[in-house]
């Protein structure tokens, strides 16, 4: 990130980025993002690599990193280190697979008993809900 003094606030920060106030406070916390020193005035300036600092972050989580691993991508941001930036984009690509494959299950089964609700006639139990039910017993009971 940017060293240099900036000409934003923290309020004119968030609202380029797209986030709350609150989200950038969080992200110096965590270390992801600059805080720049407090000068006599007592208002903290923002450049513009700092918002595009957030952009990352937000862009990153939206691929389903985590702050941590956002933070690790920042770090490995010097053209040196793809190779570390690509081996955590497999874990991440392996991670959205498998939530995939569980989503075609779960996909599956909704739609097997939403087939099963629209062809119960009379006062039948519903399927859904007797299946639903049933999820939560105790086995053995």
């Amino acid at each position: 990130m940017q060293k240099a003094s900036g000409t934003m606030s923290i309020g004119a920060l968030a609202r380029a980025a797209g986030v709350h106030v609150e989200t950038i406070r969080f992200y110096q916390l965590k270390g992801l993002l600059r805080t720049p020193a407090r000068p006599a005035q007592g208002i903290r300036r923002y450049a513009g690599a700092d918002v595009a600092g957030v952009r990352f972050i937000k862009a990153a989580q939206r691929l389903g990193f985590s702050l941590d691993e956002a933070g690790q991508l920042l770090r490995l941001d010097d053209g040196a280190h793809c190779g570390e930036a690509a081996a955590l984009a497999e874990v991440r690509l392996a991670d959205v697979r498998e939530r995939l494959r569980d989503l075609r299950g779960v996909e599956s089964v909704l739609s097997t008993l939403a087939q099963a609700c629209h062809s119960a006639r009379g006062k039948v139990s519903c399927p859904l809900i007797s299946t639903l039910q049933q999820v939560d017993r105790p086995r053995g009971r």
